[in-house]
């Protein structure tokens, strides 16, 4: 059996694992957290992220041992392989929401081969809901789900994500009045996972950003959107990538419209 074939296993895979990771997060939500920084005052880590991915991980290797793992948190890897089959956990995304007793956070894993993703499952326990994309569709609570109809950007609701630091301030601002601007609303939940899927559920029309990210970040995410019918891209409009720059992801319909917008972030 190809890994290709293997595909259905790996989208189970990445389901239960999601969810291990979730329980352990949800343990010690809005319990006395020991917080850390990591590369700024916003970038926090606690030893529930640690132990969630430690979790996650373990789930995998159950049925993949042999498969590289990328995970934001300790030792693992950072970036994708190219080539073959590997796995991307986010053990918490959203941990400033999750220290700050906010339900937006979860746990998010990511099967890809080759570089392209295969399956992705996003668990936010304190939220109640569970995403995931396999070959037999996407779902939110094993309920099929696609992305909006809206095609009227003024209708629209779009959320910029990720985060841009102190000394990228003025993008941030650009960022927000470009959606204010163009659209008829915008939010912005503190997790790019949850974004996301909220994107590939309906629930917003689009995000975007002009900033690297992270796999981690990312890529579960995606596979959803895909799946349920939307288009992510990266700054120029190509096919989005783990390893691009920038990220535009919407229901197709308003694609153009978020397109522009995101270009005249660095413009």
């Amino acid at each position: 059996m190809d890994e290709l074939e293997r595909a259905d296993e790996r989208a189970e895979t990445a389901l239960r694992a999601a969810r291990a990771g979730a329980e352990i997060a949800e343990e010690s939500f809005r319990t006395t957290l020991e917080v850390e920084t990591k590369d700024g005052k916003t970038d926090v880590v606690t030893q529930a992220d640690r132990d969630a991915q430690v979790a996650v991980i373990d789930t995998i290797r159950e049925e993949f041992p042999d498969d590289p793992v990328v995970g934001e948190e300790e030792d693992e890897l950072k970036e994708v392989p190219e080539s073959g089959p590997a796995w991307i956990v986010d053990p918490i995304d959203g941990t400033n929401n999750y220290v700050r007793g906010i339900r937006v956070f979860g746990t998010a894993v990511a099967a890809v081969i080759d570089g392209e993703p295969v399956s992705g499952a996003t668990v936010l326990p304190a939220l109640g809901d569970t995403y995931r994309a396999g070959p037999s569709g996407v779902y939110r609570n094993d309920r099929e789900i696609s992305v909006s109809e809206t095609a009227d950007p003024e209708a629209a609701t779009v959320s910029p994500t990720f985060w841009w630091d102190f000394d990228q301030r003025d993008q941030y601002a650009t960022a927000t009045r470009e959606v204010v601007e163009r659209f008829g609303d915008m939010r912005r939940f503190g997790s790019a996972q949850a974004t996301l899927a909220m994107v590939a559920c309906g629930g917003l029309d689009g995000t975007m950003t002009n900033l690297p990210t992270n796999s981690w970040d990312t890529v579960a995410g995606v596979a959803m959107i895909r799946k349920a019918g939307g288009t992510v891209t990266d700054l120029e409009g190509e096919r989005w990538k783990h390893d691009s720059t920038g990220l535009v992801a919407s229901n197709g319909a308003i694609h153009d419209e978020l397109l522009e917008a995101t270009q005249a972030i660095d413009s």
